[in-house]
């Protein structure tokens, strides 16, 4: 059922979506897409003077803040959830005016963001190398006679960012040997056996592990050793 209580917010003017459709008390407009309750009543917001405000919904927070300090006059728009048995914001009435300012002072700024956003993609790109390059430098220390080639490989995948790979847990970020031995042995078991053959047949994850662990051994012993020099 929709709440008889008129929603109260400190500090601030409260509209109201109605979920039911409703008539103003007062001029008998309707049905209302908005309306605030004086008294338990409806009223539109013509008649609560706050018709010259425009609606301008949730979602961007800057250019919601930005507006609320430019209007003079502003009013939270909110509707009831029935599930939650709670109001919800849906918005802001404010000025159209104040909307236009506050909408040129977003776009004033945001080259500024924008340049942000690069120095931080940068900035994260140029970690991300120098970290694949150390976690690559202990997969030799480790494997000496794993290829240069493969190590790098090897520590790019499994340090991709959001992947959830070895590389970004904290051990791999610390570069600890069990970290870092599991990234070979995840790399030796999906591209040097026939493990994804195995599983794609219907074989047991561990059944799979079974079969191929003699050929992953082999080769981590065979990367275990010193490189042959010249």
């Amino acid at each position: 059922m929709a709440p008889s209580a008129t929603p109260f917010l400190p500090g601030g003017l409260v509209v109201v979506q109605p979920l039911r459709r409703k008539r103003c008390s007062r001029c008998w407009r309707g049905p209302l897409s908005m309306l605030v309750l004086e008294d338990g009543a409806p009223r539109c917001l013509v008649c609560a003077d706050l018709g010259h405000l425009v609606f301008l919904p949730r979602g961007d927070t800057a250019l919601t803040r930005r507006a609320r300090e430019e209007s003079t006059l502003s009013a939270v728009v909110v509707r009831f959830n029935r599930r939650q048995s709670r109001y919800e914001r849906q918005g802001l009435l404010v000025e159209e005016a104040a909307l236009a300012r506050a909408e040129a002072r977003c776009l004033a700024d945001a080259e500024v963001r924008r340049r942000r956003r690069a120095r931080e993609a940068r900035r994260r790109a140029s970690e991300d190398e120098q970290f694949v390059a150390a976690f690559a430098a202990e997969i030799l220390r480790h494997f000496p006679g794993c290829p240069a080639e493969r190590a790098c490989s090897i520590a790019a995948h499994a340090s991709v960012r959001g992947s959830g790979r070895v590389g970004r847990s904290a051990a791999g970020r610390a570069l600890t040997e069990g970290a870092v031995i599991s990234a070979v042995v995840a790399a030796v078991r999906h591209v040097d056996t026939p493990y994804d053959q195995l599983l794609m047949s219907g074989v047991p994850r561990f059944e799979a592990r079974r079969r191929i662990a003699a050929a992953v051994e082999s080769v981590l012993r065979r990367w275990g050793e010193a490189a042959d020099v010249g």
